[in-house]
């Protein structure tokens, strides 16, 4: 191994101990004193309820572990949204289970926490997964009721969505297992079949405080909405459980008798590990995010075999098109080639940067990986489309708008993995967030933003500049530097992997060597929805 590989592997590995450093102190919720409180009143933890009711907790994976994170500092935090989001297994069958964290605000919900639960839904709507809903939550957060309450994305999207995945067939049980009131309770009412634990949970629209100062009724909370009351005298819950194990235990045997569904039909053989260890990615992948390396040696270590079949391999060569298998799924692969290439005329493409005719390349392979349905897998690197003139005349714009249409009416599955950089209309046209990826992940090495955070300093510097000089300030050499480096900062932790995973422009910041489960997992998530329509690009100019 060459030193650089070296200095790249120990970066890496620092990035990957920091990640878990910081999932480490998310896991912890609102803190161990709160966690024992939690204990004290006879209730498990939202991730231990998680963890008792999947076959295996090391077979899951987690959305949005990081949403939130340096986002409610003015109102003591809300690590994971105050919700945790997991999709595993039950009984054999894969679901998605959303419990609610009562150590975070009694579990009041956020405009980060509606956010993460329309998020859970929608992957739920999208895959056809059965979804459990684990109850114990204060209701809306009051200081900032006015970003979560009236919007089309905020608190009431939840119940349409009830209904909507109900009208589909999409199994959903809920159990409370704690506080469930006003506009919240209707969450579990509004799920296929609904559980409370005795003394512990409680439904009501209004507690017996508020119904006191409304009609001046005087009630305890158990008598108003516990679980007797609402199993043996109104009927709004179907099972009542005496403890958080036995509501559980419970919800296993509803979704052990669950029948199966028809699938999309995905190929899939035996898995099969790489040949080239996925260890090595660490030393592969460079420290500064402008450095070269080679994507080839990336994808041997993410597929199975490290073996693939690439389509175009000589033309457009700064995005690489190839198909392959990962954990026995059969995949196509668009991916960001960040070496610099020379191609059949003798010209240099750079690294990164997307050219006409990968652009070209790249449409076609979707449009064949939807003819074939088979599920993409983009692998991000990528700093922009090419400009200049000689790139506008021969129209660029044109074809990377018809490479953007053809993610945008994919058909089969896609999943987004940023390597590296997401910049500007590469981020759209790679397949981001706002292209509907059914899983978007990003490893610790990566950088979501307009452009990178040095250009952007430098753009932003000369505009604070020009305001500085209008004011007749002088502008010396010292503080054009000062100023650079305070925008610069400012930047950087805007780009930042984990300010991306604290808003959910992705689900989850995880340690490389986690891709291919990832992967797995969501093409076994999407096997469950089977292709409603047909592939077809509308209007496009060739």
């Amino acid at each position: 191994m060459d030193i650089n590989f070296n200095k790249n592997e120990d970066h890496n590995k620092l990035l990957v101990s920091d990640l878990r450093k910081r999932f480490a102190k998310v896991k912890l919720g609102g803190g161990q004193k709160r966690i024992d409180k939690h204990h004290a009143k006879g209730k498990m933890t939202a991730r231990e309820r998680i963890d008792f009711l999947l076959d295996d907790k090391k077979n899951a994976i987690e959305i949005g572990a990081f949403a939130g994170d340096d986002m409610y500092a003015d109102h003591g935090g809300c690590p994971s949204g105050g919700v945790v989001v997991k999709i595993g297994y039950v009984k054999g069958k894969q679901c998605i289970v959303v419990a609610n964290d009562a150590t975070v605000k009694a579990g009041a919900w956020f405009p980060i926490t509606g956010k993460k639960n329309l998020r859970a839904q929608e992957i739920a709507i999208e895959n056809r997964l059965p979804i459990i809903y684990l109850v114990d939550s204060a209701g809306v957060y009051l200081p900032m009721q006015d970003e979560i309450f009236p919007d089309k994305e905020h608190f009431g999207r939840i119940f349409r969505n009830n209904a909507v995945m109900s009208s589909m067939g999409i199994t959903q049980i809920a159990a409370v297992m704690g506080s469930c009131v006003a506009g919240g309770a209707y969450l579990p009412i509004m799920s296929d079949e609904a559980l409370i634990v005795d003394k512990t949970g409680s439904i009501f629209l209004a507690g017996s405080y508020l119904v006191k100062a409304a009609i001046g009724e005087t009630i305890d909370n158990e008598t108003l909405g516990g679980a007797t009351t609402h199993c043996e005298v109104s009927g709004v819950t179907d099972y009542k459980a005496k403890d958080d194990k036995d509501a559980l235990t419970t919800i296993k045997n509803i979704i052990d008798k669950i029948g199966d569904n028809a699938t999309a039909g995905y190929n899939r053989k035996k898995s099969e590990n790489p040949i080239d260890s996925p260890k090595d990615i660490y030393g592969i992948l460079p420290k500064a995010r402008n450095e070269q390396y080679d994507m080839y040696e990336i994808i041997k270590r993410i597929v199975d075999k490290s073996e693939f079949d690439e389509y175009k391999a000589g033309y457009g060569q700064s995005i690489i098109t190839t198909y392959a298998r990962i954990d026995g799924w059969a995949v196509g692969i668009v991916a960001n080639q960040r070496k610099i290439v020379k191609t059949k005329k003798g010209e240099m493409q750079f690294g990164g940067v997307i050219y006409s005719d990968s652009a070209d390349k790249a449409t076609r392979f979707i449009a064949n990986c939807n003819q074939k349905k088979i599920p993409l897998v983009f692998l991000q690197d990528v700093t922009g489309f090419m400009v200049g003139s000689k790139s506008e005349h021969g129209g660029i714009i044109k074809d990377g708008a018809k490479m953007v249409n053809a993610v945008s009416n994919s058909v089969v599955p896609k999943f987004t993995v940023v390597i590296g950089n997401s910049y500007g209309a590469g981020n759209y046209a790679m397949c981001g967030k706002a292209y509907d990826p059914r899983l978007i992940v990003a490893w610790p090495s990566a950088e979501l933003a307009v452009m990178s955070g040095n250009s952007a300093a430098k753009v932003l510097l000369q505009i604070e500049k020009a305001s500085l000089l209008k004011k007749g300030e002088e502008i010396t050499k010292e503080k054009e530097e000062a100023l650079f480096s305070k925008i610069k900062d400012r930047y950087d932790a805007q780009v930042s992997p984990y300010y991306a995973a604290a808003r959910i422009w992705t689900d989850a910041v995880i340690d490389p060597l986690e891709t291919r489960t990832w992967i797995s997992m969501g093409i076994e998530a999407a096997n469950h929805a089977p292709i409603e329509k047909p592939f077809n690009l509308g209007v496009i100019q060739v």
